[in-house]
């Protein structure tokens, strides 16, 4: 019985963390509430007043997508003096051929080819390297499965004329939303991020972060701060913590939209959810200590630790699964008194909130329509397990990023898919190898499905809903993630 009272109190530390994690989700939905019909500005500078900026495409092996974004950055609309586009190519592969022949096509814009021979660095030693070349006072960054907005400089860059601004960041949005499920599930959770969490962040002054791509720096801001550093997978996060944290101001602007490619397979999702949560780990371990030390508002510091903490909650969702299994049989055995359970269904308002959150923000961009609601609402559940599903991948992820292990930076592979039509498996970026915890995760699924039909014969049902979202998550990532790692004869 000792033991079986240390698996709750696990499964209870576990859903303590979720719902101070949902407390903190829950303000930035009162923000975003509140502030959400607040109508962006739109500084404009005199034509002849444009400061020079330098756009710059961090571009490795991504011989599908590479001319598509060329032909996009050659549509800005800025004036050609002022304007400097840097492809900054570690490429190994035919991706040097595309890029070369296209700019031939476009001798009129001031594109700058830079090839590295080495990835030293990889994406923020790219972007350290073309910095020493870049002749632009800005800089804007935009990934290879991106096609900005022929506006976006014109509608950011007057942003700057506050000289505390050092970031300007655009919203996402999906070139192929509708291509899949997956597709589906995933701008479901980054709606939620661009929309709830972002504005939420940034309308109380919290820091917020660089994406990555789609956004605009003051370069003397990414000099000041340190310049981009590879010593996290997320150079982006890194870099937006250490120049918040030396008094730069950062906007975030919801209505400038950046549409860029959703991968379509488990196994591109998984590298990419990888990178994310792991790098967001290491930024933990390296800045946290310091917002917390530091005399910055406590609202800053709150919602730095949510945020700088938020991959931690697959970990806390992985402990609380498997606990859930010996409390399981104990409510089976009468080991524990049904009191026990009513106390712990206090928990369960953690996950409504969070369910909450992504809930209203997809609602928000639909505007609140019958039809959204519709479509939520078997989304929603789904997204949900699909999470839960990810929880043991990821927290491999959070484990090596919080102990300080190293991983090269992997980058996601690129599809330039634009309808269910299109096939995946012909790209020869697709990865092949089928890490262990794809069988883990299959494993789950299958003692999950068990525990639900013995619930459902037994008539024991204080977990049945929970159990029965594990197992439908643990079964549908493994069977996509073993679907996309087979290899296809071409």
């Amino acid at each position: 019985m000792s033991i079986l009272y240390i698996f709750i109190g696990v499964y209870l530390l576990a859903m303590l963390f979720v719902s101070l994690y949902s407390f903190a989700q829950a303000h930035l939905l009162y923000h975003f509430l509140r502030f959400r019909r607040k109508k962006s500005t739109h500084p404009i500078l005199d034509f002849d007043k444009l400061p020079k900026v330098t756009v710059q495409l961090p571009v490795y092996n991504e011989k599908y997508v590479v001319k598509r974004l060329i032909d996009a950055c050659a549509k800005f609309n800025y004036p050609k003096e002022k304007l400097q586009i840097q492809i900054l190519d570690d490429s190994t592969d035919e991706t040097v051929g595309i890029i070369q022949r296209e700019l031939l096509r476009y001798p009129e814009v001031n594109f700058q080819y830079l090839h590295r021979t080495d990835r030293k660095g990889f994406k923020a030693g790219a972007l350290k390297e073309g910095l020493h070349e870049a002749t632009g006072e800005f800089i804007a960054v935009f990934d290879a499965d991106f096609l900005p907005d022929p506006e976006f400089i014109l509608q950011t860059v007057g942003h700057f004329e506050n000289p505390k601004v050092g970031m300007v960041q655009s919203r996402w949005t999906h070139l192929n939303e509708n291509y899949s499920m997956l597709t589906r599930l995933q701008a479901f959770a980054l709606d939620a991020h661009f929309m709830v969490e972002q504005i939420g962040r940034n309308q109380q002054e919290a820091f917020i972060n660089f994406n990555g791509t789609g956004g605009i720096w003051r370069k003397s801001c990414i000099l000041d701060a340190g310049n981009w550093e590879a010593d996290t997978l997320t150079e982006d996060l890194d870099l937006s913590y250490r120049a918040q944290q030396k008094g730069w101001k950062f906007i975030y602007r919801p209505d400038i939209v950046s549409p860029a490619e959703l991968p379509p397979v488990m196994s591109a999702i998984k590298s990419q959810q990888f990178r994310w949560t792991k790098g967001g780990a290491e930024c933990a371990m390296k800045h946290l200590q310091n917002v917390l030390l530091n005399p910055f508002p406590m609202k800053v510091k709150i919602h730095a630790t949510a945020h700088l903490l938020n991959a931690v909650i697959f970990i806390a969702v992985l402990l609380v699964s498997l606990s859930s299994i010996p409390i399981w049989l104990g409510f089976q055995m009468d080991w524990i008194p049904e009191t026990y359970f009513k106390y712990a269904g206090g928990f369960l308002v953690s996950f409504l909130i969070i369910a909450l959150v992504y809930f209203i923000a997809n609602l928000s961009l639909l505007d609140f329509s019958l039809k959204g609601v519709l479509r939520f609402i078997w989304e929603l559940p789904l997204f949900l397990s699909v999470s839960m599903g990810l929880a043991v991948h990821n927290t491999q992820a959070v484990w090596e990023g919080i102990t300080g292990k190293k991983s090269p930076f992997i980058r996601t592979p690129k599809y330039n898919l634009s309808d269910s039509k299109d096939k995946w498996t012909q790209n020869i970026y697709n990865q092949f190898k089928i890490p262990l915890t794809t069988y883990v995760e299959a494993a789950l699924a299958f003692v999950f499905t068990l525990i639900v039909f013995l619930s459902i014969r037994s008539g024991t049902y204080q977990m049945l809903v929970f159990h029965l979202m594990l197992a439908f998550g643990y079964g549908l990532v493994s069977w996509y993630s073993f679907k996309s790692y087979r290899r296809v004869k071409v």
